[in-house]
């Protein structure tokens, strides 16, 4: 079942007060934790890449270099 923002807007709107409250205290935290776990997925490939050898260490003024090559 497929829901528009606005049905689901609708719904919580709907809803009483308190439990609006714990529905965006919820969906808060949901959210955090997504991005913690993306943030430690990046930091899992940054360590696979950097034991590959495939991360380069430099300066800023270094990559803008390389980069203009």
């Amino acid at each position: 079942m497929s829901v528009t923002f606005q049905e689901a807007l609708d719904s919580v709107e709907s809803l009483p007060a308190h439990q609006q409250e714990d529905l965006i205290d919820i969906v808060r935290r949901r959210l955090i934790e997504r991005q913690r776990e993306r943030l430690a997925d990046n930091i899992r490939e940054a360590k696979e890449d950097y034991a590959r050898g495939e991360v380069r260490r430099g300066t800023v003024n270094d990559l803008l270099k390389e980069l203009s090559e």
